[in-house]
């Protein structure tokens, strides 16, 4: 059998640089064919994760967030009508009322469409963007996935899609490799779908998996485009829902929830108890996600510096990443901690 990679098996090898300062890597990428981002940073289309709060910040500090399906479609075409840009996304599914939800969006001019499922290489994802292409008449793009091969890269590439979302079984929320069996490391998953998806001209977004800045980096360094993060935002003061208390005053905790869409409780609450792949739980509270944000801009240029680009393709490019063993794993995490 093949031997599949995730982040913590790789590292990517220094190379010579004339980057004097590394506030002068340019962090600006594709996020679809038609549209680009100031950085490659997308805010998941998670029920706790992105609303207008997130939204908004997002596209403020130059990435986007995609606004989750769990809502009416009234309620989502108004987030994404009230934050009037063209840099922001809404999720649809793939039955039921999907095309009058792309048709509502559509009419207050949202930018991106993401058919956001569990299984993006599958005959109902071919009917629904064969739907939306042709009745659905409009200037957005769409965003598909999930996917994890280049089998179904080349297929939904081959069936229209605009941008690729990669990405099964890595959520940190996630249970489905548990419960099911099925699922790919990330680098392998996107070494092997971008390097069909770069034949057809069609940018990649690396989804799950992500723990640190230096796994955004090495996302990036192994060929997605941009980068979808669901916990690492998760907690922040723009995240929906209420900040609760745990203990005592003075040494009280304040807390978020965070769950996942395939989640029971999330579930639950749209009326649906079946195919459960997720967990809940709740974070400590972070404070703004500006600050987030730009602790991973600018680890993630201070990586383009060590290996001398000035850009995100060169980045690519220039990046060679190599496998480490378990002592390097141990070896790369701060020791005294």
């Amino acid at each position: 059998m093949r031997e599949y990679l995730t982040y913590d098996d790789i590292q990517i090898l220094p190379k010579y640089s004339d980057i004097n300062h590394r506030s002068s890597c340019d962090t600006v990428t594709r996020l679809t064919k038609n549209y680009k981002l100031d950085i490659p940073i997308v805010s998941s289309p998670m029920d706790t994760i992105t609303e207008y709060d997130m939204a908004y910040e997002m596209s403020r500090l130059g990435g986007m967030g995609i606004i989750h399906r769990f809502m009416s479609i009234e309620d989502q075409s108004k987030i994404v009508d009230e934050l009037n840009t063209h840099m922001v996304g809404a999720a649809i599914g793939i039955t039921g009322d999907f095309i009058e939800r792309a048709q509502e969006l559509n009419n207050v001019g949202v930018p991106i469409i993401c058919i956001d499922v569990a299984h993006g290489h599958h005959k109902l994802v071919k009917e629904a963007m064969r739907r939306l292409k042709n009745e659905v008449k409009g200037s957005f793009d769409v965003l598909v996935g999930n996917i994890a091969t280049a089998e179904a890269a080349r297929d939904l590439c081959e069936w229209g899609a605009d941008g690729l979302r990669i990405g099964i079984g890595g959520g940190s929320l996630c249970s489905t490799r548990i419960q099911t069996g099925v699922g790919v490391p990330m680098v392998s998953s996107i070494l092997d779908c971008t390097g069909i998806a770069d034949d057809y001209d069609v940018p990649c977004m690396a989804d799950g998996g992500i723990r640190s800045v230096g796994d955004v980096c090495k996302g990036l360094a192994c060929g997605a485009d941009t980068i979808m993060l669901g916990s690492l935002l998760s907690g922040t003061k723009e995240t929906p829902g209420i900040i609760t208390k745990q203990g005592q005053w003075p040494n009280e905790v304040l807390q978020k929830k965070y769950r996942g869409s395939a989640s029971l409780e999330s579930k639950s609450d749209r009326g649906e108890t079946k195919n459960v792949e997720g967990y809940s739980t709740t974070i400590l509270y972070k404070g703004k996600v500006k600050r987030i944000i730009s602790d991973i801009i600018d680890g993630l240029r201070s990586s383009m510096s060590y290996v001398g680009a000035k850009d995100i393709s060169e980045y690519q490019i220039n990046s060679e990443k190599i496998k480490i063993t378990n002592a390097g794993i141990i070896e790369a995490k701060p020791h005294l901690l």
